[in-house]
């Protein structure tokens, strides 16, 4: 009832601060729990709509990181998560959020952090997504982005990242199109509100406040997704102990093919989804029946799990 009540009151709390959505839109309930710390940062980031920038492209949030004269869109979201930190006490930079300029460095960090979701459902240079638990991959345009998220875009046919904004929330019409509304800075030399539909191809993906996919992972990819299958392959007695380094080297591989081949599967050395929805039955029965795994919830403690 504590948790129910704790997710109402953030979404109250989100809509009402959120403008109205037109009469032809509905404003999508977020799938998951928007946390404090997403209300408190689109508050600062909403009050700072309209700020413009200054003579020769000035701003404060570039000024902020060092470069006051910068192309400022990461610049601006950066700014708002530190006011957040400052304000909070909380520690949501380099955490929750990246600290970046550079122009794929926000993107790649959401990536090593295992918090990012391409728009087609096809991450480059490691492959297919699927929603935790999900038996199939996900299709373009599936994934509502939440509150909180950032967006980045390609202005061209590339995939090298040329903006980034945020997610305020989405609305569906009665035909059923998605669109995001966002907060975004340098647009063209302001903040602002802006949409997007979610089938836009000029958005690559979204780095997520939740870790709700799973990808394919493969040799030569790196980051917390490599390390948390790593750890898996290690309590199962798979890989040594203390061999989880996060990067899907010649070792994992070898790991990898030799549990497909016991196990009856494509041999490739690939951790697909076939293959980690076998290892994760392994893994979860293997936990269910080790008691070090149990976890012991206190009377007291049941209204936190209704």
């Amino acid at each position: 009832m504590k948790r129910l009540f704790a997710l109402l009151t953030s979404l109250l709390l989100l809509l009402s601060l959120a403008p109205a959505a037109s009469a032809a839109e509905t404003v999508i309930r977020p799938q998951w729990r928007v946390p404090d710390y997403v209300t408190w940062l689109l508050e600062i980031a909403r009050n700072e709509v309209g700020y413009k920038e200054g003579a020769h492209g000035y701003t404060k949030y570039g000024e902020r990181w060092g470069d006051a004269y910068a192309q400022w869109c990461a610049e601006y979201l950066c700014w708002c998560v530190d006011q957040v930190d400052q304000q909070h006490g909380t520690e949501l930079l380099r955490n929750v959020y990246p600290l970046y300029s550079g122009q794929n460095t926000g993107m790649r960090w959401f990536i090593r952090q295992g918090r990012f979701i391409a728009r087609n459902g096809n991450l480059e240079d490691w492959g297919y997504q699927w929603f935790q638990g999900a038996d199939s991959f996900i299709q373009a345009g599936e994934y509502i982005p939440q509150p909180g998220d950032w967006v980045f875009f390609t202005w061209t046919s590339d995939t090298n990242t040329d903006h980034v904004a945020m997610v305020e929330y989405c609305t569906m019409d009665s035909e059923g199109n998605v669109t995001l509304h966002c907060l975004e800075g340098n647009n063209p030399s302001s903040v602002a509100r802006v949409t997007y539909s979610i089938s836009d191809k000029k958005i690559l993906g979204y780095g997520t406040v939740h870790d709700v996919a799973d990808w394919t992972m493969r040799q030569g990819n790196s980051g917390e997704k490599v390390r948390q299958l790593q750890e898996k392959l290690i309590y199962l007695g798979l890989m040594p102990e203390g061999s989880a380094d996060g990067v899907y080297g010649a070792a994992t591989t070898q790991v990898i093919t030799d549990f497909q081949t016991a196990n009856g599967l494509k041999v490739n050395g690939i951790a697909n989804i076939e293959t980690q929805k076998a290892l994760n039955a392994l893994y979860q029965a293997r936990v269910d029946e080790d008691p070090d795994m149990w976890v012991i919830i206190d009377d007291e403690d049941w209204d936190d799990w209704d």
